[in-house]
C-alpha cells in the first residue's frame, strides 16, 4: 500500500502560489496538484498497488479516485492542544476549532462524496489511530477480496 502525504507532495513541488500570511499557509494551485495526482494514482493502480492519501481537505477531488473517505475527528481539547504544539497562530487555531465544532470536513466530504464511502472516525489518542490504521486495513484487504 502507498501513501501519498498531499500537504508533502504540495511542499516538495510547489505547487502554491504564494502565501496567505493571516492564515499561516501556502495558496493551493489545484491544477498542478490534481495533475500530479492523477499521475500517481494511475501508476499506483497499473502497478495494482492500493493508495491512501492523506490531506485536511476532500472536496477537491474527483470522487472516481477514491473508495473510501475516512474524516479524522477530534474532541476539541484534544485538537486545540495539537494546534498550540505545532505554534499555530491565534487566527489559525480558531479557524480549525471552529471547522472541527461545526464538522465543516465532514460534512464538505458528504457533500463531496457519496455518503455510503464517507466515515468520520474518532482521532484523539493513540490507540483511536491504531484503530483507524486496522479499519483501513481490514477494509483494503477486504476490497481486494470482494473485486
Amino acid at each position: 500500500m502507498k501513501h501519498i502525504c498531499v500537504g508533502d507532495l504540495i511542499k516538495e513541488h510547489k505547487f502554491y502560489d504564494g502565501r496567505d500570511e493571516e492564515l499561516d499557509s501556502y495558496i493551493l494551485d489545484e491544477d498542478k496538484l490534481l495533475d500530479k495526482m492523477e499521475e500517481l494514482l494511475k501508476e499506483s493502480l497499473d502497478n495494482g498497488q492500493s493508495v491512501v492519501c492523506d490531506y485536511h481537505s476532500c472536496e477537491l477531488f474527483p470522487e472516481r479516485w477514491f473508495d473510501l473517505v475516512l474524516v479524522l475527528q477530534s474532541k476539541t481539547e484534544v485538537l486545540f492542544d495539537r494546534l498550540q504544539k505545532r505554534g499555530y497562530s491565534e487566527k489559525k487555531i480558531s479557524n480549525n476549532m471552529e471547522c472541527e465544532i461545526m464538522q465543516v470536513l465532514l460534512q464538505e466530504a458528504q457533500e463531496a462524496y457519496s455518503k455510503e464511502i464517507v466515515h468520520g472516525v474518532p482521532s484523539n489518542t493513540v490507540e483511536d489511530m491504531e484503530s483507524n490504521v486496522e479499519r483501513v486495513e481490514t477494509w483494503c484487504e477486504q476490497w481486494i477480496e470482494d473485486h
